[in-house]
This record gives structure tokens, C-alpha cells and sequence, in this order.
């Protein structure tokens, strides 16, 4: 039996997945690379010799720009002029992101955000199948009323262990919006179902994949690859790194 021929949608789609793969194939080298030269030069440097590695590394300097610095993005919190800004691509089911939202981040928000040095922007990376994506979606109708962050902790306290258990269903993220506070659980579900729901979460997907990003959770710090829930210590070498990088650029 001859096979059927693929329609031009098909043809399109195959053609931007190539390309894709090409994309993920160059850039995934650059930013491993990246994070291994971070990782040792954060080991084995001074603190003085850090900021001139971020200032001058131009692959650093493209991932930079990939911060949007919007002030009425919901899925991101400090300052919309903060010196430094880290892009965080993470999924809900991953244990190591589950690590550092609850253990990690807060700290981070204490020291750095909350003194107006750190901007931090959440890409949903759903990597991990149907119920990555299913709270990704919920996670980005929570933030249509200004409750992601509420909905992050929540969810990041109470998902299960193992992923795709069937746990994370509809019914199940609507009752976690309303633990975290999201007021209007019938607009939460719409949002959810929504296409725009479905694009904003392929958006975020797409910019990761597009840089090579193939794991959770992976970082950018001004621009610089963190790769995995690093130690509360190496993020701060990090940013502090940046901040001091960005002030000298003044």
C-alpha cells in the first residue's frame, strides 16, 4: 500500500522540526560548553575575574537579550530594570525544579530580589508530557489573575513524586488554584483551555528549544547558562558576577 502524501501543513511542519533539531544541535554545544567554562571558572577563578567573563563572553551577551523585562509579565517577579535578570525554563514534574523552587528560589527572592538586584522570568519548559504541559497551561491561566507565583508554590508543594500519574488532571489544578488563591476558578479553567494557553505555553517551549535547552532546569543569568539546581552558593557566585558586571558597563 502506497503511503499517503503528506499535505503542505504536514510538509511545513516536518521542515520546521529539521530546522529546529539543526538549531538545538549548534546552540546545545555552546550552551554546555557555556555552563562547563562557568562551572570551572567559578572553581578556579578570583571573584574580580568572574564579572569580565560575563561582560565580554558575546554568547552571553545573545542569551541576554532573550529577557523580555515586562512589567505586566505575571510570570515573573523584581524589577523591571534590576541589573540582573535570570531566565528560569522549568517544568512542573521535574524533581530537580520541584529541588529548587522550594529550596533554592526562595532564597534567592529573599537576597536578591526582594532587594531590587534580581529579576527572575519563569518559561514553562513542559518536557515531560501530558500532565507537564496540562499544568503549564494552568499555571499560565493562574497568572491571568495574577496568582502564578501563588499557583507556583502551590503546585511545586503538592505534585506528585512520579510523573504523568494521572494526578495532575483539570479538575485536580483547578482545586490547587483555588488553594493558592486564584479568585475566579471558572475563568482559571477557560484560561486553561484556551489556544492562547496552549501558544504561550508552545512560545516558551519553542525559545528554549531554539537555544538548545534539553533538560530542566536550565538557566540563563544575564545571560550566562546555569544548568540544573546548582548549590544556593554558585547561583550567588553567579549573580553577583552579573551584578557587578552590569554596574561596571555604566
Amino acid at each position: 500500500m502506497s503511503r499517503m502524501p503528506k499535505s503542505r501543513a504536514q510538509k511545513k511542519s516536518a521542515d520546521r522540526k529539521t530546522l529546529a533539531g539543526l538549531a538545538i544541535i549548534a546552540a546545545f554545544g555552546l550552551l554546555v560548553i557555556a555552563g562547563i567554562q562557568m562551572l570551572g571558572n567559578d572553581k578556579k577563578t578570583d571573584d574580580k575575574a568572574a564579572p569580565a567573563a560575563v561582560e565580554t563572553n558575546p554568547t552571553y551577551e545573545r542569551l541576554a537579550k532573550l529577557a523580555r523585562r515586562d512589567a505586566n509579565d505575571p510570570m515573573a517577579q523584581g524589577r523591571t530594570d534590576a541589573p540582573v535578570v535570570m531566565v528560569e525554563y522549568s517544568d512542573f514534574q521535574c524533581p530537580y525544579c520541584r529541588l529548587f523552587g522550594k529550596t533554592i528560589e526562595p532564597d534567592l527572592v529573599r537576597r536578591y530580589v526582594d532587594a531590587g538586584v534580581l529579576r527572575i522570568e519563569w518559561r514553562n519548559f513542559a518536557i515531560f508530557g501530558p500532565e507537564s504541559v496540562e499544568s503549564a497551561r494552568a499555571s499560565w491561566a493562574a497568572g491571568r489573575q495574577g496568582k502564578f507565583w501563588e499557583f507556583h508554590k502551590t503546585l511545586m508543594e503538592n505534585a506528585p513524586e512520579k510523573k504523568n500519574t494521572g494526578a495532575l488532571t483539570p479538575d485536580r489544578l483547578a482545586d490547587l488554584a483555588a488553594l493558592a488563591g486564584v479568585p475566579d476558578i471558572a475563568k482559571f479553567r477557560a484560561d486553561e483551555a484556551s489556544p492562547e494557553s496552549q501558544q504561550a505555553v508552545q512560545a516558551d517551549l519553542d525559545e528554549g528549544y531554539n537555544i538548545g535547552v534539553s533538560s530542566t532546569p536550565a538557566f540563563l543569568i544575564n545571560g550566562r547558562p546555569v544548568l540544573g539546581a546548582q548549590p544556593l552558593e554558585q547561583f550567588s557566585a553567579v549573580i553577583d558576577a552579573a551584578r557587578a558586571a552590569a554596574e561596571n558597563a555604566k
